[in-house]
């Protein structure tokens, strides 16, 4: 009589699936221009990081003023167990910081929505919404490209009749 051999064949998906559920997360993105942020927001006190850099550390102050506008809005007892991890690529500097702010803010919301209750969400939502719709909705604004027939997307070149 023949036994047969049983293979367990480890599968990284499932696995990570069953983690992502026991770690209670939830991945969201803020957009500006061609700066994309992906923001990954657990339940865990280890604060927010960018690039893998703590937020605090972002310069110019300016810039980290406008990247912490949301927390500043916000009770801080929506946030302090929260750890967002916001990976951003493309654009410049500043729209960067832009789609930072907005992954930040939808980050909160969805984590409210998802894991704490409905109310707590919906009153965060119309606090940053009443402050700064940008915070929650990404601007749809593009670079025109350039045409023919003049030295930008609009301008066209001087003319003479004479």
């Amino acid at each position: 009589m023949q036994t047969q051999n049983k293979v367990i064949v480890h599968n990284p998906r499932k696995k990570r699936t069953i983690e992502t559920f026991l770690s209670q997360s939830v991945q969201v993105y803020g957009k500006k221009k061609t700066s994309v942020a992906v923001a990954t927001c657990r339940k865990a006190a280890g604060g927010i990081r960018v690039n893998g850099r703590p937020l605090d550390l972002i310069q110019p102050s300016v810039l980290r003023m406008k990247a912490k506008e949301a927390l500043l809005m916000l009770d801080e007892s929506s946030y302090k167990n929260l750890n967002i991890a916001i990976k951003v690529s493309g654009g410049g500097q500043v729209s960067q910081i832009y789609a930072v702010r907005q992954a930040i803010a939808k980050a909160i919301i969805a984590y409210h929505q998802k894991f704490v209750d409905e109310d707590s969400k919906r009153s965060i939502k119309e606090l940053l919404s009443k402050h700064d719709r940008s915070l929650l909705v990404a601007d749809p604004r593009r670079c025109e490209p350039k045409k023919f027939g003049g030295p930008g997307a609009r301008a066209r070149y001087q003319k003479s009749y004479r």
